[in-house]
């Protein structure tokens, strides 16, 4: 039976390698010139196909890893197959290095799911394979498979490091964390999650080792109420580990080679003076609040098929019953940073080739009330973010909330490219789904992917003062 499901998960990855190669074919035959932030990326990739490494474009903001992988794949193949002319490091040759790691990215998904969910009594191989390849489609994602942007090889690093982590392997986590990095400086957040996990799993530890002392076995830390005086006891309890030198030294013993790549990234901040390289006039660092929001109200969106049902939201107005005096106060909160803490990037009201664009316009523009308006549904979304995480330990959300505030809040555009990593984070960690939620979720993308591959290839337009033809995405 395994070797069955290994033909149907094989013929699965080739189906799907085939059909992105068919729409990679299309969208290159469409737009053969580099397009939006292509304009900076392969003419870039290009020079370090000349072997020209110092070189470099002022108007990038990351770093080379890109490049250097693009040049280390395709450096070996021109030699063996004799290439030569235009079509070495050419638009096409180097957007489909991001179909490669379209294919890895979908062999990691499975390998993760099967990992995270091994203990589970109800998990099926039919289920962890179309999870995993539903993932894989996820639109935003899938997308830029068919561009040369960052995001498909960002991507696949990460899960690497996360898988590497799983496995206790953390060396290679490390090192592989080092890749992610050298594709997106902000990637160091989700090398930190990796790390922040093993902290998480010393303190469930204690957590339990204290709490049989006192008796108080029936109290897990998954069960904490939510609370001022749980989160107080919960305070206390992080206060009192970190400043333990036992546990100190537990967790060192364990994490050490991410310390070492924190401390390198903190290096190279304070000789580079600051995250950004390159021009750094249009990513400015901010307390940008409601981006979290945005983030919510993204992941109930996409994870509608397999997160939201009748009975999680009857649970939640019975919560609602139950403690008013909260949500009210986490209502207040909310007001008072979409009030105070809104930034709007200049790109955003700009650039009517993003999707963000037409959101932002459309619906949080609309009225100056909108944006207060909405805090309802901000609070519900991100109750059912929280309540999807109840299976897993407190501390281990905590680790993952801390990361996901510190991916988000500091960005002042509203981009929905920076909520790919956080979202499939969160949907990996949800108890698995059953297959008919999979197979709407996977219609989903599919249809997706499908109407917004269709608006970038045929509903082109131009602007006023420019002749390049205009395509919408995300």
């Amino acid at each position: 039976m395994e070797r069955f499901e290994g033909y149907v998960f094989t013929a699965l990855c080739s189906t799907n390698f085939l059909v992105s190669c068919l729409i990679f074919s299309r969208v290159t035959r469409e737009q053969r010139e580099p397009y939006m932030d292509e304009v900076f990326h392969i003419p870039q990739a290009q020079k370090y196909c000349q072997g020209k490494f110092t070189e470099w474009d002022p108007m990038i903001t990351t770093l080379p890893g890109l490049y250097l992988i693009s040049v280390g794949v395709i450096k070996p193949v021109v030699w063996l197959a004799d290439l030569t002319g235009e079509v070495v490091c050419s638009t096409a040759m180097l957007r489909f290095i991001n179909l490669l790691f379209n294919g890895g990215n979908l062999y990691l998904l499975y390998l993760l799911i099967c990992k995270l969910h091994l203990r589970e009594k109800t998990r099926t191989t039919s289920r962890c394979i179309l999870s995993a390849l539903s993932l894989s489609t996820f639109p935003v994602l899938y997308f830029f498979n068919f561009l040369y942007y960052t995001d498909a090889g960002s991507t696949f690093f990460i899960l690497f490091t996360y898988l590497m982590t799983l496995y206790g392997c953390h060396k290679a986590s490390a090192l592989l964390g080092v890749c992610a990095v050298l594709f997106r400086q902000t990637n160091i957040i989700w090398v930190a999650f990796c790390a922040g996990t093993l902290v998480a799993a010393k303190m469930d530890e204690a957590w339990k080792v204290e709490h049989t002392k006192k008796r108080d076995e029936k109290s897990p830390p998954s069960q904490v109420p939510l609370s001022f005086s749980g989160a107080k006891k919960i305070l206390l309890f992080t206060l009192e580990f970190l400043t333990s030198p036992s546990h100190m030294k537990a967790v060192l013993l364990v994490a050490w080679p991410y310390a070492v790549v924190g401390a390198c990234f903190l290096l190279f901040v304070m000789l580079n003076d600051g995250i950004v390289v390159g021009d750094r006039t249009s990513h400015e660092a901010c307390l940008n609040f409601p981006q979290l929001f945005y983030f919510f109200s993204f992941a109930l969106f996409f994870s509608v098929p397999v997160s939201l049902c009748y009975y999680r939201t009857l649970r939640f107005l019975q919560v609602l019953k139950k403690q008013p005096l909260f949500f009210l106060f986490v209502t207040g909160v909310f007001l008072l940073l979409v009030w105070k803490f809104t930034f709007v990037h200049k790109y955003l009201l700009a650039d009517n080739r993003h999707f963000p664009f037409y959101v932002w316009k459309k619906l949080l523009q609309r009225h100056e009330l909108v944006r207060f308006l909405l805090v309802p549904a901000y609070v519900f979304a991100g109750w059912n973010f929280l309540d999807s995480f109840k299976s897993r330990s407190l501390f281990w959300s905590l680790a993952f909330l801390a990361c996901l505030l510190a991916a988000t809040v500091p960005q002042k555009l509203l981009e929905f490219r920076y909520f790919i990593v956080p979202y499939l984070m969160y949907r990996l960690h949800m108890p698995l789904p059953s297959l008919p939620r999979l197979i709407v979720e996977f219609v989903l993308y599919t249809a997706i992917n499908a109407v917004t591959i269709y608006i970038f290839i045929t509903k082109t337009f131009h602007w006023p003062d420019s002749t390049a033809t205009q395509r919408f995405m995300w």
